[in-house]
C-alpha cells in the first residue's frame, strides 16, 4: 500500500493507493505515487483538488449555444487566450442570441482586432470559423439538442462542418459535466502513453472512439471521474512541458499547443499536498 497525505490547515488527510507493483487494469501498474505521470499519480491529484476545493472550473458560456461557440472559436492552431477573446467579441455582439447572425455579419465581428494581454490581435481563421459557428447556432436553433447524455450531445454536433470528435466532445463535456466522453489532444495522449493506458500504435485521428475507450476504462480503474482526470491531466500536462518532453525523450524544444479555451492551472500551495514514502 503506498500512503499519500494531504494538508489543510491543521488537518491531515492520508491517502491510500495499491501498491506501485498492483494493476489499476490489465496490464497497467499503479506506479509510485510521486512519480509524474504515473496512475497513481493522477489518483492523488484529483483526490487532492477534490478536498482543498481547488475543483477545476471548465464550463466556458452560460448557454449550449456560446458553449458551443466557445469550443468552436478555440482549438487546434488557436492559442487559448485568443480564442476565448474572439468568443466574447461575438457574445458581446449578440452573437448568441435567439436569432443568429448571418454568416456574413459573424465573419466581419471576427475580422475586427481582438485585444489580448494588452495588445491587438488578429483572429486567424475569420472566414472559416464565421462559417462554422453560423452552421452551428441555425442547428441549435432550430433543432433541440438532445441532453440526455454527453455521447448523444457529442454525436448530434457531428453533423455540424468543423466540428469533429474532440470539438464535439468538448462541448458534451464542458456542458453536461459529462464522464462518458473525453477530450483527447496531444496532451492527454502524451498522458495516456506514458501511463501505458493507451495502445500505441491507435491515433487521436483515425481511432477516437477507441482510445476514448481506454481514457474511460482507466479512469473508471483509478476510481475517478473522467472528465475530472481529463482537465488534471491536460493541465499538467501542459503546464509542464519541459518535464514531458524529457521524459518522452523529445527534448525541450517541442512544440506544444495550448488550445482547449480551459482556466489556467492554479498552482496548489506547497504546505498543503504531502507525500509519505
Amino acid at each position: 500500500m503506498q500512503l499519500g497525505a494531504i494538508c489543510l490547515d491543521q488537518v491531515v488527510f492520508n491517502v491510500e493507493l495499491p501498491k506501485a507493483d498492483a494493476e489499476v487494469i490489465p496490464g497497467v501498474p499503479w506506479g509510485p505515487v510521486e512519480a509524474f505521470p504515473s496512475p497513481a499519480y493522477w489518483a492523488y491529484q484529483v483526490y487532492a483538488r477534490r478536498l482543498i476545493g481547488d475543483r477545476i472550473n471548465y464550463k466556458l458560456g452560460t448557454t449550449l449555444k456560446e458553449e458551443v461557440g466557445a469550443c468552436l472559436l478555440g482549438g487546434h492552431g488557436i492559442p487559448a487566450s485568443v480564442g476565448l477573446a474572439a468568443f466574447r467579441h461575438v457574445r458581446e455582439r449578440g452573437a448568441f442570441s435567439d436569432q443568429p447572425p448571418s454568416e456574413e455579419t459573424l465573419l466581419e465581428w471576427l475580422r475586427e482586432p481582438l485585444t489580448v494581454d494588452e495588445r491587438q490581435v488578429r483572429y486567424r481563421f475569420a472566414k472559416q470559423k464565421a462559417r462554422y459557428l453560423s452552421a452551428a447556432l441555425k442547428k441549435l436553433s432550430v433543432e433541440r439538442a438532445p441532453l440526455e447524455s454527453g455521447r448523444a450531445l457529442r454525436d448530434w454536433l457531428l453533423d455540424v462542418p468543423g466540428i469533429g470528435y474532440k470539438t464535439a466532445s468538448w462541448v458534451a463535456r464542458n456542458w453536461l459535466d459529462a464522464d462518458d466522453v473525453a477530450i483527447l489532444d496531444i496532451h492527454i495522449l502524451r498522458a495516456g502513453l506514458l501511463g501505458k493506458f493507451f495502445d500505441s500504435h491507435l491515433t487521436v485521428e483515425r481511432h477516437y472512439l477507441e482510445l476514448e475507450d481506454q481514457f474511460i476504462r482507466f479512469s473508471k480503474g483509478l476510481g475517478v471521474r473522467a472528465s475530472e482526470l481529463d482537465a488534471l491531466m491536460w493541465l499538467e500536462m501542459m503546464a509542464s512541458p519541459s518535464t514531458v518532453h524529457s521524459i518522452m525523450g523529445m527534448g525541450h524544444h517541442a512544440p506544444t499547443s495550448n488550445s482547449r479555451g480551459r482556466t489556467k492551472k492554479s498552482k496548489p500551495n506547497p504546505g498543503q499536498l504531502t507525500l509519505i514514502s
